[in-house]
């Protein structure tokens, strides 16, 4: 799954890497949380545009938001067949604009936090889905949950999913929801390439939202080591994800 990520390439960096015109300028965030206005960048008719989202998914069809839980990851493995994805999985394909996320390994009683980034150090892009949900006194959101997948050689060590993470071409692909069906964008939402990432581990401090730092990226000391990677039998090595940007 999930649940935080990280912001802090600069807006110039973003834009070139995605291709928009819009020229949004927006300060780094070290700790990204559900429910919190975050970017995303659609296909529209003039092209890829820049969006903010409230970062859990509503679909339109909701009478109440109370009643219905907060949905930030949507499982690649159902987007066909959940009635919460279906629409948007045709029509409203998004990436999240961001440059890692945090990820925890479960280690006694406690959970220990990693941040996973680009080998490259350039942006993740994470596939998403959005959907605008109109209240019933007429006020709209716009909302967004990212796609997760089976977890790569790399996080299996700590987690059993991970977001799906695109290359160039995928990106392209994965935001053409007029040329490229629903059935074929699937196949982009799975583990990426073991050697796109990065995998350190970060103090606890990432667990309060309000810890919103540069501080959160730095690694813990040398004695502790990311835990050993594990074999899966799930690669995208080969594939038309594309090149990393």
């Amino acid at each position: 799954m999930c649940g935080r990520f990280i912001i802090t390439l600069s807006p110039d960096v973003f834009r070139e890497a995605f291709g928009y015109a819009d020229q949004p300028n927006f300060p780094p965030r070290y700790n990204v949380a559900p429910t919190q206005p975050v970017p995303i960048v659609v296909r529209g008719g003039a092209g890829v545009r820049f969006k903010l989202v409230r970062w859990g998914f509503l679909p339109s069809w909701v009478k109440d938001p109370k009643d219905f839980p907060l949905v930030i990851n949507a499982r690649s493995e159902t987007l066909l067949e959940k009635p919460t994805f279906k629409a948007a999985m045709k029509r409203r394909r998004c990436v999240f604009v961001a440059d890692g996320f945090y990820e925890w390994r479960r280690e006694g009683r406690t959970k220990a936090p990693y941040l996973i980034r680009m080998a490259s150090g350039g942006p993740m892009p994470m596939a998403g889905l959005w959907e605008t949900y109109a209240d019933p006194s007429g006020g709209e959101i716009d909302t967004a949950a990212i796609v997760t997948t089976d977890a790569n050689g790399t996080l299996a060590a700590i987690h059993d999913r991970m977001p799906a993470i695109l290359g160039k071409d995928g990106v392209s692909r994965w935001l053409d929801v007029e040329g490229v069906s629903d059935k074929e964008a699937i196949a982009l939402a799975r583990p990426c390439p073991e050697n796109w990432l990065s995998m350190v581990p970060v103090s606890p401090r990432v667990n309060k939202v309000a810890n919103d730092d540069a501080e959160n990226l730095v690694p813990l000391a040398a004695e502790a080591q990311a835990p050993e990677r594990r074999e899966t039998t799930r690669s995208s090595d080969e594939d038309g994800q594309g090149s990393l940007f």
